[in-house]
């Protein structure tokens, strides 16, 4: 296989080119960790955060990177349990990873490791870290369908992993 040609590299992407096409990868992580997070009372968790590139505040589900703190060989449901609890202050009973997914084929080669994460506690306020400020929404699932529309209506933005997430918890975990 041809050596990637680097066309320009940041703190935490890199713009490569392989076969004519360009491309984004990270150079800080090993990939993400996105979790499809839900409580005994059958409540989905989403967080919400202005993100800077689309300007815009966006409903997402708990996610972060994988190899990003200290261990860049850091288990993927090690890096689940730290991101859900980091973000949503939720600790769950219950975790499983589900698939791994392109997160934007065509532009990136970024992996997407989808975990479920079940009978969760809640242990803090959640919010992120210091460098983040996410609301938590704790929604009821026979509600979520309405709940988003609304928040559409308001001029949030909706990122496609929360109805991936919605389509796996419908089908029951159709992974394991």
């Amino acid at each position: 296989m041809k050596q990637d040609t680097i066309l320009y590299e940041g703190r935490y992407l890199t713009l490569a080119e392989r076969d004519r096409w360009e491309f984004v990868t990270r150079s800080n992580a090993r990939c993400v960790v996105a979790l499809v997070a839900v409580t005994a009372d059958e409540e989905i968790v989403l967080v919400e955060q202005y993100r800077k590139p689309v300007g815009a505040f966006v409903i997402e589900i708990p996610a972060g990177l994988v190899g990003d703190v200290a261990d860049p060989d850091e288990p993927i449901l090690l890096a689940a349990a730290r991101e859900l609890e980091e973000e949503t202050g939720f600790v769950a009973a219950r975790m499983n990873h589900l698939v791994d997914c392109p997160s934007s084929a065509g532009m990136s080669d970024e992996v997407i490791s989808f975990v479920l994460a079940e009978d969760l506690g809640r242990v803090g306020p959640g919010g992120g870290d210091a460098s983040e400020n996410i609301e938590v929404h704790v929604v009821p699932l026979d509600e979520v369908d309405d709940w988003l529309v609304r928040q559409l209506s308001a001029g949030k933005r909706l990122d496609p992993k929360v109805y991936s997430a919605l389509y796996w918890l419908k089908c029951n975990n159709p992974f394991s």
